[in-house]
């Protein structure tokens, strides 16, 4: 048998039917560039959502506690945690702040929280939160005009704020805050400070648009609780001793929550025993990490499931194409085996037709999954994603399989045509 007479024949016989050699390879083309495509497509969300996790830090958890005897007002409980983290867990930690919530309204002018759109990300009612001096080292927020909250702004109760990105945009457009007055159920405050974008928004699509509630925010120093209570208000969120922690290394994470987990349990007891009076939770943004990779895994094989039926369907396609080949070259296969062609001689022909098919197929594919994956991840994701390379090679080699399943029938039906019958075909 001679392999490179073998492989003349086989291109010499798909050349010499152009136009339905490709309509062959068509399905194969698009089959592939729908894979790489979509698998890509999938791997390119989940650098975006990475992103946006990163961006908050891999190396903070947070925490709450309450015990049912301390009253909402009190803030005995809120005291010993914040002195507790600061004094035993130093070696651990560089950031700590406490944070409450306020869910009243604000104002500024003409513009007014009540009247924002819950259903619309873009002219979402922002979140108030109030913390520390070290609350945006915590939450990896850097400012961008102005200044930040300082330790007299809390230790005094400053009634200033500090604005995320996009609540800046919400109440003044593009007007610079500094400088101006807000109202938090009817209290002044200072805008002293604005902060820059944590999220690059052009990588969110329709999933993952809600990570723009991430720069939706404003700061308040939180011992201003007192003086929004004060007036009236009831919106101000009680002593929840919701904690946010900065770890010195994502190493020291582990070590940091278990201290604190001891220190808690002695505190409010044991939430799984009959000893609670009390209950704390902790939790870092690794849970949602792997929920999210989870969800992107199982989004991933649905999408290569999808595009892997096509290619079943483009190799059943290759499978009619040969023994439709095989029954128009009835008479050559009986002349070839009439002069002493091998039966494996006649199978390794058919099989590298096929073959030939599906792997110039499967190259063309991977080309054009180049501007497809471009277009597509750009209209979805906002911005190019480059095929994943590994998919491609698993592709190519897929591509290959296909010939040899699909061709292997056709083939064996040729080598086993008998010389006499095959030479009285038309």
């Amino acid at each position: 048998m001679n392999i490179k007479q073998t492989i003349k024949l086989a291109w010499k016989s798909l050349t010499a039917r152009v136009g339905r050699t490709f309509l062959s390879m068509l399905g194969i083309i698009i089959g592939i560039a729908a894979v790489i495509t979509l698998v890509s497509y999938s791997n390119g969300q989940m650098q975006a959502i990475m992103a946006v996790y990163e961006s908050m830090g891999n190396n903070k958890f947070s925490f709450q506690a309450t015990r049912w005897d301390v009253r909402d007002d009190d803030d005995t409980l809120f005291t010993s945690i914040s002195n507790f983290c600061k004094r035993d867990l130093s070696d651990l930690i560089e950031g700590i702040s406490p944070q409450l919530s306020f869910w009243g309204q604000v104002k500024y002018g003409s513009k007014d929280s009540n009247s924002f759109d819950y259903s619309d990300y873009d002219h979402y009612r922002p979140e108030v939160y109030m913390g520390s001096e070290q609350w945006s080292a915590v939450n990896n927020v850097t400012i961008k005009s102005g200044r930040d909250l300082s330790y007299l702004d809390v230790k005094d109760a400053h009634q200033v704020c500090v604005l995320g990105a996009r609540a800046a945009k919400a109440f003044f457009d593009y007007a610079n805050p500094v400088g101006a007055t807000m109202t938090f159920d009817g209290v002044p405050f200072t805008v002293i400070g604005v902060y820059e974008y944590r999220i690059d928004e052009k990588v969110l699509d329709e999933n993952t648009e809600h990570y723009k509630t991430l720069d939706n925010f404003i700061l308040l120093p939180y011992t201003t609780a007192r003086a929004i209570k004060a007036s009236g208000s009831y919106s101000v969120d009680n002593w929840s001793n919701q904690f946010y922690v900065q770890c010195v290394s994502p190493q020291a994470l582990n070590e940091a929550k278990s201290r604190l987990s001891n220190y808690l349990t002695s505190l409010v007891g044991d939430s799984k025993s009959e000893s609670s009076y009390g209950y704390y939770d902790i939790y870092d943004n690794s849970q949602y990490v792997e929920q999210q990779m989870d969800t992107g895994k199982q989004q991933g094989v649905l999408l290569a499931t999808i595009a892997a039926i096509s290619l079943i369907v483009s190799g059943i396609g290759i499978m009619n194409i040969m023994l439709v080949t095989v029954t128009e070259r009835t008479r050559e296969i009986g002349i070839r085996k009439a002069i002493g062609a091998e039966r494996r001689t006649i199978i390794f022909q058919f099989l590298i037709e096929a073959c030939m098919i599906c792997g110039i197929g499967g190259l063309l594919g991977i080309a054009a999954s180049y501007p497809a994956t471009w277009i597509y991840c750009k209209i979805q994701l906002g911005y190019i994603v480059q095929p994943d390379t590994q998919i491609m090679a698993v592709a190519a080699g897929v591509s290959v399989v296909l010939g040899i399943i699909f061709g292997l029938y056709p083939a064996v039906k040729a080598s086993g045509l008998q010389p006499v019958e095959a030479l009285r075909a038309d």
